[in-house]
């Protein structure tokens, strides 16, 4: 400490002190960038990565993601790469990704994707699948694979934790559920065995009405008269196709399938039906606000 020419004391501090919040940003900015830059063509992958807080800085068919995936939402520094099965290379080397993500679904792709970047599959559904231990194992492998260990440990304890709090609030004996989502007016997929939804019905002890054959992503392709007689309360996962809402509304195959106490359909909003766990805690959580609106 000194004086002033004007009589005033004045504080000098060392320069360290002032440099020191400057330094830690400038580490923290590095430590962030060490982190891999990552793109992916499939949607599973990238809701994991978003919630996880990882480089995602490529997707396909961003406004497909949000009509059916919706949550989380894509970054807007994420740059859109075309179409899933045919997407824009150009702009896939533009953005030089450090790493490409896939699923099986786009793996006849990796040889023309590994021009621009080492390309890693990652497999979550599939014949004999174990659903929710999948969930876990890809979710920490993306977590490793993103250098977002951390992040992902927590993701699993946070969908986990909030599961078991919605079965608590569930209604008591809440009725078996028969999930579809609508392909035209005459056909759904409707979900089963080693699909999302089947897992997560599980961990919420609701009984899944649909126990017919399913394919390894866990739906079968149905006609509505599939669904006559089955014991369960339909829940229709959005969106529909473009008239479909329409077409139903003046069905009266529809209005007798669904007529009758407790028969109205539960409708939820879009939660993608292949997807990880963050599709996983959005799918319990609207079905908890359906039966607590019903």
């Amino acid at each position: 400490m000194r004086s002033s020419p004007n009589g005033r004391r004045r504080w000098r501090w060392p320069l360290a002190v002032w440099l020191l919040p400057l330094l830690m940003a400038a580490l923290s900015v590095r430590a962030a960038d060490t982190a891999p830059r990552i793109a992916t063509l499939d949607w599973t992958v990238a809701e994991t990565l978003i919630a996880i807080d990882a480089r995602l800085v490529g997707l396909a068919q961003l406004d497909g993601y949000a009509s059916w995936v919706a949550r989380p939402a894509v970054p807007s520094t994420v740059r859109d790469l075309g179409l899933r099965a045919q997407p824009n290379f150009e702009q896939l080397a533009a953005i030089a990704p450090d790493r490409i993500a896939l699923s099986p679904l786009f793996a006849n792709l990796e040889g023309r994707l590994s021009t621009v970047a080492p390309v890693e599959v990652f497999e979550l559904y599939g014949p004999g699948v174990d659903t929710w231990p999948a969930l876990r194992r890809v979710t920490r492998e993306l977590g490793e694979y993103a250098h977002r260990q951390g992040q992902a440990e927590a993701l699993i304890r946070r969908t986990e934790d909030r599961l078991d709090e919605i079965a608590d609030r569930l209604p008591d004996h809440p009725p078996a559920v028969i999930v579809v989502q609508f392909m035209d007016e005459r056909h759904v997929r409707v979900f089963g065995q080693n699909g999302l939804y089947h897992a997560v019905l599980g961990r919420l002890g609701i009984d899944n009405g649909w126990t017919g054959a399913t394919n390894r992503w866990g739906f079968s392709l149905v006609g509505l008269e599939a669904l006559v007689g089955l014991d369960g309360r339909i829940v229709v996962v959005k969106p529909y196709p473009v008239g479909v809402e329409r077409a139903l509304s003046k069905s009266a195959f529809w209005q007798r399938l669904t007529h009758g106490a407790d028969r109205d359909p539960l409708e939820l909003e879009p939660v993608w039906s292949f997807g990880g766990l963050p599709s996983a805690g959005r799918f319990a959580e609207q079905l908890l606000g359906a039966f607590n609106a019903d």
